[in-house]
Formats: C-alpha cells, structure tokens, sequence
C-alpha cells in the first residue's frame, strides 16, 4: 500500500493517503464546507474513507465530536492514522462497520449532524475498476443509498442534519428513500464542472422530520474555461 503525507489546506492538518486507492477531491471538500457544523454538533461522518472529510469539518467548525464509519479496514486504519497525526484522539474516533449494521454499532439519536459521501454507482453500472479498494470506494457493494439514508435517520435526533454528496442521475432514488424514513429534502444545489455544462454532482441537506419546504441554491461551477477553480471554488478552499 504505497503512502504520501498531504497537507489538506485546512487547519494545518496532514492526511495520509494510499496513492492505489482513492485520494481525495474537491466532493469532499464540497461536502464539508456544506455540512456548516456547530461548535455542539457530534457529528457522524458515514463513508468516511481515509477521513478527509472528518479532518476538513474539524479546521472549519471544531464541533463537539467527530465520529468516522467506514466499511473498508485498510481505509479506516488510515483515517485512525490521521487522528493521530494531528493529535485529534480527544474528539475524533474512526469505527470500521457497515452502514447495514448502524443500529447494532449506535443508539438511536446519538448525532446531530450525518455527512456522507458514499459511493455513486449501483453494483454493476460505471466504469468498473480492478483494485478492489477503487471498486467499494465508487460502487454499492454492501450497503446502498437506501442504506445510507436508513442508518442517518436512525442514529439523527430529530431535527438532526444529513449532508449528502452524490451523482444527480441517484436524486430519485435518494428522495424517494428519504421521505420513506423521515428525512425531508431542505437545500439542493447542482454543481457543474464548467458554467453552462450539466451537473456531475448534488449538494443535498435533508433534516430529520423536517418540514415540506425545498430551497433550490444557484448552481456551483468547479472550474472557469482557463481551467483554474472558480472565485467560488477559491472561497470554499479558503484561498481568499
């Protein structure tokens, strides 16, 4: 498992990452900056891979806990890693486990604040990969989206938050599962890779017996027809 050492661009912290699996992008740093967590949140990160995304919630907001739950041991072991790495043992914990079993590793309630970034593809559809790590990490193998959207409403207390990134093609499926345990859709916003180009990703936040009301943001471009991130891509990498 070759090894680098990141710096993630936020609060000083570093990441150790398996250059043969995959390394984090700017999804992750999307999900983050969307979760805006509060400085009470204990917050569940579901598919948490080698933590990226535990590490940029805790620079940004410093809520009162992180929790990672990732399916894949090699990854989980690297996230522990990376707690240690920046010394977040206090307030940081990584559980290796399914999304399936969330209601044998938690208690009811026990979050605030679910951001997941889970694999996009149904088993058998996108591009297939070899590397196992690279297979799990992009397509539902144990768990799927209904899975995802179960466990976060069992372990949220009401009112409680779940930011989601996925692919805007899974909207129905991930409305449908919401509605069908309690999760109500409250912000959407599509992000493109260019202005003008159709989405690749959705931003969701949907709230634990939350009420019918569904804000819809102005798209978010990636990137400005010279190929550098936009001024908004800037703001949310804290560049500016």
């Amino acid at each position: 498992m070759p090894l680098r050492t990141d710096e993630i661009g936020f609060g000083g912290f570093k990441l150790l990452q398996d250059t043969d699996a995959y390394c984090y992008g700017v999804d992750a740093v999307l999900l983050a900056d969307l979760a805006k967590a509060r400085k009470t949140d204990n917050v569940l990160d579901m598919c948490c891979g080698n933590g990226a995304v535990s590490l940029i919630i805790e620079a940004l907001y410093s809520p009162r806990s992180i929790t990672g739950l990732e399916v894949q041991a090699e990854a989980a072991d690297l996230a522990r890693q990376s707690i240690r790495l920046n010394a977040l043992e206090h307030k940081c914990s990584i559980i290796c486990g399914d999304a399936k079993d969330a209601e044998h590793i938690f208690s009811p309630g026990s979050f605030s604040l679910v951001v997941c970034n889970p694999p996009y593809f149904e088993a058998g559809r996108g591009v297939s990969s070899d590397a196992d790590t690279k297979r799990l990490a992009r397509h539902e193998s144990t768990a799927g989206i209904e899975d995802f959207i179960k466990a976060s409403a069992y372990v949220l207390k009401k009112g409680g938050r779940l930011c989601l990134v996925h692919r805007p093609e899974r909207l129905a499926d991930i409305m449908s599962a919401a509605r069908q345990h309690g999760l109500e859709p409250k912000l959407m916003r599509m992000v493109v890779p260019h202005s003008g180009d159709a989405p690749n990703l959705v931003l969701l936040q949907l709230v634990k017996g939350g009420g019918k009301e569904l804000k819809i943001l102005p798209e978010l471009a990636v990137r400005t027809k010279d190929g550098g991130y936009t001024e908004e891509l800037q703001k949310i990498y804290r560049r500016q």
